[in-house]
């Protein structure tokens, strides 16, 4: 859709080159970019249809973003804010719609305050993960953070707004979050919370305030632009300990789930729990092996089991940790022992790791010592993550469909050609549940030709994400357009079932109405409230009406 049809009605182009130039002086000519290899490169997709924004803004400041919607409203202008654009799979750096305006949010990346008795920090969302653990790093002062799979050059800000979740005790990364900083449409900056009080000294420690609690409209929504979030950190635990399953057969998974939720019910584990598939540890370490499976897919069922002896893996594979005081840790890994009999946990600390490590070398020339070595390998980004330390070792699963030889180094998706859509479904955490999912998603992943990694996430006391995606290869026409009929298929049988997810992205946008209309129409009645002129994000969980 050109920029000039219906999304601007009411504006001429002539209106927008305007603002365009008004913007210019406002944020320096080198931060309004127009030149086609620009909105080339943020238009790009691992999805199945990308757009192409009119410019990319980058503003250095709060200042400016309130000027810069000011001016973008009077001009009919449509903005797009992204953090750092690496919203992998749920629609990247790219606008929901042709010919917006994308606000890249990247140079607004000041941690600005650090309170290590209270355990939080307050940051802007160009702020990355990597950066804000070598922070914590540096100050030694005795705090976590939580990292995700999204790599370390990702967004936390963004990420908590679309409700991501990591590893750790603080995994729900929404919870973690106290007091943000939001610009309006009309330019006005909107603090949640106590922040609207001057000098609050509770403003960063307890969330809700007095009156009604805010916060919640302005993560997965388009009704403002955050441009500051208070985030908690976890103190660092006395004793840490990770714990890694291998079930060796598919129907371990309800046995595991229903063995371990308990335990996450009543507090004996607190950390998220990463549950996943043979499949979706195969594409982390591997591309997929067309010579090996005669250029057939999905993976031929007796090539999976091969592959998984030969990586030492099961059918399902679970991780979590425990931490917490000598003697409380020391509980927990009696109880989760004893809840889990037969299956035998596999406990990591530093020291065993370290040791691990050690041996490896000392036996690299021999059979055993390269098996350690291997397993080492598979283990320690996994280990880091349970104890918020970002890695790039999760992003190579993007590129498990890209027909290249696979590099070293975790490539960005986008320059790999990598494509992923993720389908993300909650879930009651019981195994019946979960098993009932697998048995939706599998026959559609498969009849489209595609593989089904899986993981079951433990987010919360009682409920899971089932983390699962479409992998393919984004220079194949018949690949991307099979990957989109698959997702079709795929969301509307999971609505059907009960099972909505708990993100969506550009494809998932319309489908958000299966809902009902009156939750929908108050969204759309506060959009009108706050946005009337609808400035920001248009489409973004705003589905149309039916």
């Amino acid at each position: 859709m050109s920029p000039s049809h219906s999304h601007f009605a009411g504006a001429s182009a002539a209106d927008h080159a305007h603002a365009l130039e008004q913007l210019s002086r406002l944020l320096g000519p080198d931060n309004v970019l127009t030149d086609a290899a620009t909105r080339d490169r943020y238009g790009r997709t691992t999805g199945v249809r990308g757009t192409r924004p009119l410019a990319v803004v980058r503003p250095a400041d709060t200042a400016q973003v309130q000027e810069l919607v000011r001016i973008a409203g009077g001009a009919g202008l449509k903005l797009y804010p992204i953090s750092r654009g690496r919203n992998w799979g749920y629609g990247d750096a790219g606008a929901w719609e042709d010919g917006q305006v994308i606000v890249d949010l990247g140079r607004m990346n000041r941690i600005c305050e650090l309170n290590a008795q209270l355990g939080y920090v307050v940051i802007e969302p160009g702020v990355t993960a990597q950066q804000l653990y070598d922070y914590l790093q540096q100050a030694r002062c005795g705090l976590w953070m939580d990292a995700t799979g999204a790599g370390p050059e990702a967004s936390l800000v963004g990420n908590t707004l679309d409700r991501g979740f990591g590893h750790t005790p603080y995994g729900d990364h929404v919870l973690s979050c106290c007091g943000m900083e939001v610009v309006l449409a009309d330019g006005r900056v909107l603090n949640t919370g106590f922040g609207h009080y001057q000098n609050a000294q509770a403003h960063r420690v307890y969330r809700y305030g007095v009156g009604p609690s805010l916060d919640g409209l302005f993560s997965q929504s388009n009704l403002g632009i955050v441009t500051r979030i208070g985030l908690w950190l976890m103190p660092e635990p006395e004793d840490f300990a990770a714990f890694f399953l291998f079930v060796p057969e598919d129907e371990g998974l309800e046995r595991i789930i229903d063995r371990l939720e308990p335990l996450r019910l009543d507090g004996t584990l607190r950390s998220a729990i990463h549950i996943g598939n043979d499949l979706r540890v195969m594409s982390a370490r591997l591309r997929y092996p067309f010579d090996r499976a005669g250029g057939t897919t999905p993976l031929p069922p007796e090539l999976r089991r091969q592959l998984r002896r030969e990586l030492r893996i099961g059918a399902w594979n679970a991780s979590g940790s425990i931490c917490g005081t000598r003697c409380g840790v020391a509980d927990a890994r009696r109880a989760l022992r004893r809840a889990l009999h037969p299956i035998r946990p596999l406990f990591v600390n530093d020291r065993r790791l370290a040791l691990a490590g050690r041996l490896a070398r000392w036996l690299g020339f021999c059979s055993f010592g390269r098996r350690l070595a291997e397993q080492v390998e598979l283990v320690e980004p996994l280990y880091g993550l349970l104890k918020g330390i970002p890695t790039n070792e999760p992003l190579h699963g993007a590129t498990w469909r890209v027909r290249d030889p696979r590099p070293r180094v975790a490539p960005d998706p986008l320059d790999a050609h990598a494509g992923l859509i993720w389908v993300s479904p909650v879930v009651p955490s019981t195994g019946r549940h979960a098993r009932e999912v697998m048995g939706i998603i599998e026959p559609i992943y498969h009849r489209h030709g595609f593989d089904a990694p899986a993981t079951f996430t433990m987010i919360t006391e009682r409920a899971m994400c089932c983390v699962t995606n479409i992998s393919f290869d984004r220079r194949l026409p018949e690949e991307v357009e099979a990957a989109g009929r698959c997702y079709e298929e795929l969301s509307d049988a999971l609505y059907r079932a009960g099972y909505p997810p708990y993100r969506a992205g550009p494809m998932g946008m319309r489908k958000l109405r299966q809902g009902s209309e009156v939750f929908w129409d108050v969204v759309g009645a506060i959009k009108k409230a706050l946005d009337p002129h609808n400035t920001i994000s248009p489409g973004r969980y705003e589905p149309p009406a039916l």
